[in-house]
């Protein structure tokens, strides 16, 4: 059975974490404050799911979702997540993280930097444009009607199609923005980001994003 590892345990890490077991994975989650502070959230979750430390998480995840505040990315630990999928939900808010150029003036983007930061990961960007209460209530089986569709971006071909897959297994079509050079298109204030959209709609908000807000 796969595994997933989540370092981080916030809303968005929690709701994943619930999907993936609603739909057979084991889970080993950490956060920043120790495995002690998330005995609440495994008890909830049962006997699939461990709390860990971020390496630990890192180590023990045949893939691994990166959801920690953006201005904590430089924490992430490195050599746990080489050769693996990292799936990243990360957000920049000026207001919490605080300025960052490179981003500000759109020549970097959130998921490129921390691709920079895991040069051996394969990191993909998803589940970042979606209310984390919306990942239980919104998700149904493939081919329901106006089904919705949530974005993926990577440079790495697997990672893409891994992401795809968890979309349809969770609950969601899927729209591929391309590289980690166009993440932007779906991150904070364009078109796409938190409202809900089918495929056909999500491609026509990404198509019409602007590169700086």
């Amino acid at each position: 059975m796969t595994t997933i590892g989540f370092i981080g345990a916030g809303n968005i890490g929690g709701q994943l974490a619930r999907k993936a077991i609603e739909n057979g994975y084991d889970v080993v989650i950490s956060n920043s404050r120790g495995p002690e502070t998330l005995s609440a959230l495994i008890e909830e979750l049962g006997p699939k799911a461990r709390a860990a430390t971020p390496v630990e998480a890192a180590e023990a995840g045949d893939f691994v979702v990166v959801t920690v505040p953006f201005k904590n990315y430089a924490d992430v630990p490195v050599e746990p997540l080489a050769g693996k999928i990292v799936i990243d939900t990360n957000n920049y808010y000026f207001e919490r993280d605080g300025h960052y150029a490179a981003l500000d003036n759109g020549t970097a983007t959130v998921s490129g930097l921390l691709q920079e930061h895991l040069p051996k990961s394969r990191v993909v960007k998803g589940f970042n444009h979606i209310v984390s209460a919306d990942i239980t209530a919104d998700s149904h089986p493939a081919g329901s009607p106006n089904r919705r569709a949530l974005g993926i971006s990577s440079d790495f071909e697997d990672a893409a199609e891994l992401l795809t897959r968890l979309y349809d297994e969770f609950g969601f079509d899927a729209v591929n923005a391309g590289p980690l050079s166009e993440s932007w298109r779906f991150e904070r204030d364009r078109p796409a980001y938190v409202v809900r959209q089918n495929a056909a709609e999500l491609v026509a908000n990404l198509a019409i994003a602007p590169r700086t807000v």
